[in-house]
């Protein structure tokens, strides 16, 4: 086993007596003003369809959001009935229903697979694994459009050379299972991609150690790489939840735009009618489908910046 090579220590100059703990200071102060800047780029809708979903039909028809902030105090101005009539609307609560029994697997699936191929790309010895890597990152600028309707005739017809069949015709669209597939597919790349890094980052030591014990790959894989690679875990947890619970187009595609398996973003979209009406009951019912993805990152954030810059540098 080779040796480990101590890293030499960086001498760090001492700022001058010229002014350039000044500098520093002043260029801390440009970020933090940049920094406050963008927060309130990026709040300033969210308050507006915050304020929009308080207020009556007839003032968000009439005015717009920010004159409620004049007289924020009348109490004729807010009303709750924009988020009473978007939960007992028909169907939100089956949609709400629905987006989890969508998005828990469509998140579950992807990281299992993506695991144990990171793992295999990592620290499993077999002809072609750096060219299949580069394979399966490659498929990351693939448009997700060019795929949708090829997917959607296999689930729908299969695939078929001469006399062989290939895939068979499974009638999966309009299914969950159909879904899944698609989410699984679209979101392995990047998983592949950020827990092999994560992955191939942690000491060899460990691995030597373990395979010296006896172990074989599974336990290596189930006793040392899953524990250590939670952040990473977690990281792309977040990012795939957020995808699949927030997707409109794919879940459009998939599951149809009516019927007993439409998810919240299709139910959110059936809330504004053909001419734009009643688009109140959106921002309120908005709100709402935001609630379990705000659990669901506060409950990981913690993970979330470890898991991003793993495999960025080795130490």
């Amino acid at each position: 086993m080779s040796a480990i090579a101590t890293p030499e220590p960086i001498e760090v100059d001492a700022p001058d007596a010229g002014g350039n703990v000044g500098d520093v200071r002043q260029g801390g102060w440009l970020i933090r003003i940049t920094i406050i800047v963008i927060v309130l780029l990026w709040s300033i809708p969210t308050l507006g369809v915050l304020i929009t979903s308080f207020r009556a039909e007839q003032f968000v028809n009439t005015s717009g959001w920010w004159t409620a902030l004049a007289h924020p105090f009348q109490a004729g101005e807010w009303t709750l009935e924009n988020y009473r009539a978007a939960v007992t609307g028909e169907g939100f609560g089956s949609a709400f229903m629905n987006s989890v029994a969508m998005a828990i697997p469509a998140t579950v699936i992807p990281i299992t697979i993506a695991a144990f191929a990171a793992y295999a790309f990592s620290w499993m010895e077999f002809r072609g694994r750096y060219v299949m890597f580069v394979v399966v990152v490659g498929l990351l600028v693939v448009p997700l459009q060019m795929a949708l309707i090829p997917i959607l005739k296999l689930f729908t017809q299969g695939l078929s050379l001469g006399n062989y069949i290939i895939f068979p015709d499974l009638d999966l669209n309009q299914s969950f299972l159909g879904i899944w597939l698609a989410h699984t597919g679209f979101g392995l790349p990047l998983a592949v991609y950020l827990l092999r890094n994560y992955i191939g980052s942690l000491p060899s030591s460990i691995i030597e150690s373990a395979r010296i014990d006896g172990a074989d790959h599974f336990t290596i894989f189930w006793r040392l790489i899953i524990p250590l690679s939670i952040p990473a875990l977690a990281a792309f947890a977040i990012f795939q939840f957020m995808w699949v619970w927030n997707d409109l187009l794919v879940a459009y595609v998939f599951l149809g735009g009516a019927g007993k398996n439409i998810v919240l973003t299709v139910a959110l979209r059936n809330l504004v009618g053909s001419t734009g009406e009643n688009w109140q009951l959106l921002t309120a019912a908005a709100f709402i489908s935001m609630a379990l993805p705000l659990i669901v990152f506060f409950s990981l954030q913690r993970y979330f910046v470890r898991g991003l810059t793993a495999g960025a540098v080795k130490g």
